[in-house]
């Protein structure tokens, strides 16, 4: 910046600390010109406090909370007789005896991760943060286990401490805020926050907005985290190390699979922990080809009630319709006719960190020939058979039908729907 416009910054500060009666705080000139720092959602709210309030509301949030400020981020009791109970059920895929387990007391949790579907316990072992070998399932309301074979291994800033803190400091091994605070897709704050507003276009280039970014590059933010792939500079690290909003992901992240391999094909395998894969599964869509965004369809914080848990702008199938208005009649479509695009389209096929399973972002119909040609739907699976009605249909049928259904050739009404014959009595 030019002294001149240093100088008029400077008059523009001095000015408004006159009118309000006080001094600024800080030498403006000093920390602009200094590195950028993170500050905290907390400063943030001081202007932004609609976006604050319904930035609380979301599960960024709280994918870290800290248990020693707030023990009510605890979200069940943690009951060493309830939870060895829980693991006795699971022992024949237990990698250590249930006696041996390593449950924590609250006293020992530091923070608790997670807090819909599953939560995680960060413990303190010889000054490092590891994730305890337990997890509470919150939909079915029972224990189980989390890596215990190396659980103290696998320093919890290395592996998760990336995405589930904002501000992460390697070799301090600190964060600066527990939980995706603004400054996780906004980028450090210290610059924003000490300029006063009468700057208007100064402090407007010290902060990253990703709704102005191009379509791609903004979506690289989401990906950081909702997408699989190792830091490219820091071998032992499952995060992009170095990335920071409104830069390109590429440099920092390692694409999945590791090894080569066929991408389309692991999307399939349901052997694979599909844990924050969306961005992964998005770049295989028509959707990425076409500029179609993550926040085309999600929103990060929005004023007022989310219709939805997952943050979608409409409700169901209704987000789909907003674009694709014209498919609810057409070949396979009509087949449909209460227009469940996403139980085809975004079927739940493979597990996940979640209760249950998570829904695909190729957004690709899996049909049933590809499970009959790789000898079932467990080694493949398929859209059709995701459905809880066509759960016990034969492949043969269901893959029959979707066939004439593109034809326009649909056999009898029903005919789908038959199941395998049951044995005489």
């Amino acid at each position: 910046m030019k002294t001149s416009r240093w100088i008029a910054l400077a008059l523009t500060v001095l000015l408004t600390a006159v009118l309000v009666g006080c001094g600024p705080e800080k030498n403006i000139e000093i920390v602009v010109s200094g590195p950028k720092t993170y500050v905290g959602s907390e400063q943030c709210k001081v202007c932004h406090l609609e976006h604050y309030d319904s930035w609380k509301m979301t599960l960024h949030s709280r994918t870290l909370q800290d248990v020693i400020h707030n023990k009510d981020s605890i979200i069940t009791d943690i009951d060493p007789k309830t939870i060895r109970a829980d693991l006795k059920k699971r022992e024949k895929e237990l990698k250590v005896p249930v006696d041996e387990f390593y449950i924590p007391n609250i006293e020992e949790i530091k923070y608790a991760q997670g807090i819909q579907w599953r939560q995680r316990y960060v413990v303190e072992k010889k000054g490092k943060l590891y994730i305890a070998p337990i997890e509470y399932d919150a939909w079915n309301h029972d224990w189980s286990n989390y890596r215990e074979a190396d659980w103290d291994k696998r320093p919890w800033i290395e592996k998760c401490g990336g995405c589930h803190a904002t501000g992460v400091d390697l070799e301090k091994g600190t964060f600066a805020e527990a939980g995706v605070g603004c400054e996780a897709c906004h980028g450090p704050a210290s610059h924003h926050v000490v300029l006063p507003k009468t700057a208007v276009f100064d402090k407007r280039l010290t902060i990253v907005n990703p709704s102005k970014l191009p379509a791609g590059i903004r979506t690289q933010t989401c990906g950081a985290c909702h997408g699989s792939g190792r830091s490219s500079r820091i071998k032992t690290i499952d995060w992009p190390v170095g990335f920071l909003p409104g830069r390109a992901l590429g440099p920092f992240q390692n694409e999945i699979p590791d090894e080569g391999g066929d991408i389309a094909q692991f999307y399939d395998d349901t052997s694979v922990d599909r844990h924050h894969r969306q961005y992964n599964d998005w770049q295989q869509s028509i959707h990425a080809q076409k500029g179609v965004s993550c926040t085309s369809c999600h929103y990060v914080h929005q004023l007022g009630l989310p219709p939805t848990q997952f943050q979608t702008v409409g409700a169901g199938s209704g987000q789909c319709l907003n674009c694709h208005t014209g498919n609810t009649n057409k070949y396979a479509h009509a087949i449909h006719s209460f227009s469940n695009c996403i139980g085809c389209h975004m079927p739940r096929v493979a597990m996940s960190a979640e209760s249950g399973a998570v829904l695909r972002h190729t957004f690709k119909l899996m049909p049933p020939e590809n499970s009959l040609k790789a000898g079932g739907n467990e080694k493949v699976p398929n859209s059709c058979s995701s459905c809880h009605h066509h759960k016990n249909t034969p492949l043969e049928a269901l893959a029959g039908f979707l066939e004439a259904a593109k034809k326009n050739d649909t056999p009898l009404p029903f005919s789908v729907h038959k199941r395998p014959e049951q044995p005489k009595r």
